[in-house]
């Protein structure tokens, strides 16, 4: 048995490959290396199988397709201003690439095809915390794409019976998130700025509200939906709390600067999540006071190195799964 995952090497990829390596699991990596680095998965490569490849169009890697499999579709372009400038290679990369995948997923016996799905599906919403029932009004190409992403997958499965469960991730923060673009994950670009000692960029006032979950309870949440019984379902995955990025700037310590508020975006986001600690019995462990911290703590470390250059980064992303190992 496979378990097949797209955009392994990402942020959340790479933390769900670790826990697969830790279970003894057959795996397959698919990634094209845009966002996800190798490095993130460097310490996993030897039990693993990686095939570097665009899953947006046909090739090759289909035909590793050949026997059961859990798919965990994770491959995406993120990112709401990039999506606004460039929204065909958006749409190219999240709902061509989830078409692809789907159409290979034909050709085989899947047992659960896992999506991230994101909660920008939501757009404003009108009720906190919100629910999945909530209407969906994505408001910009990246959040339409994941959502068109979403739909492929349900029609997919009542055409074709490949059964699936999509989880509608909030905010991820943690470990391996990545730290380019001055419009990025929050807390991947707060790293790349408390690395080189700068101001942290505030989009907007500040104020604006967030659900944040750390990334191995999001691995969980993938792992628990994978193992149980239930199909065709979707569930909204977050901390079911929410709080202010000023208060997270206070808790990472340093200066801030503000910067454009992005268009489309709520002022809060807030999952409903019940329906996943009922149906899944999932619920996130590590709460945002801790997960700051483990943050923190790799950002200290990593600032041990002399002069931050792309070989310099690799070689302190090494020494960190080191340390990690040996702690």
């Amino acid at each position: 048995m496979k378990y097949i995952i797209t955009g392994g090497a990402g942020f959340i990829g790479s933390h769900l490959v670790e826990n697969l390596v830790k279970q003894k699991k057959k795996i397959l990596v698919l990634d094209n290396l845009s966002t996800g680095r190798l490095d993130n998965i460097k310490p996993f490569l030897k039990k693993i199988k990686f095939i570097k490849c665009d899953i947006s169009k046909k090739g090759k890697w289909m035909k590793e397709f050949n026997e059961k499999c859990y798919i965990f579709h994770l491959a995406a372009l993120a990112d709401i201003v990039p999506s606004m400038q460039n929204p065909e290679k958006y749409f190219n990369s999240n709902v061509k690439g989830t078409l692809n995948l789907l159409e290979a997923s034909r050709k085989t016996k899947v047992i659960k095809f896992l999506y991230s799905a994101s909660s920008s599906c939501y757009g404003i919403p009108k009720k906190y915390p919100t629910k999945e029932k909530e209407n969906l009004d994505p408001m910009y190409p990246y959040a339409l794409t994941k959502k068109l992403g979403e739909d492929l997958i349900v029609h997919w499965s009542k055409v074709y019976k490949i059964p699936f469960i999509s989880l509608r991730l909030f905010n991820v923060y943690g470990t391996r998130s990545r730290t380019s673009g001055t419009y990025g994950a929050m807390f991947g670009v707060f790293l790349a700025q408390k690395l080189s000692m700068k101001p942290f960029t505030v989009v907007g006032s500040g104020n604006q509200t967030r659900d944040f979950t750390y990334v191995t309870d999001i691995v969980r949440a993938f792992i628990k939906a994978s193992k149980s019984n239930l199909k065709n379902e979707i569930f909204n995955v977050g901390s079911g709390q929410t709080i202010s990025v000023n208060k997270i700037i206070k808790i990472l310590g340093g200066e801030k600067v503000y910067i454009k508020k992005r268009p489309g975006e709520p002022d809060c986001t807030f999952a409903d999540i019940t329906k996943i600690k009922k149906k899944l019995n999932w619920s996130p462990k590590i709460k945002i006071e801790k997960g700051v911290k483990k943050l923190v703590k790799s950002i200290d470390y990593w600032k041990k190195a002399p002069v931050w250059t792309p070989k310099t980064i690799n070689k302190a992303t090494s020494l960190w799964f080191k340390y990690l190992s040996n702690r």
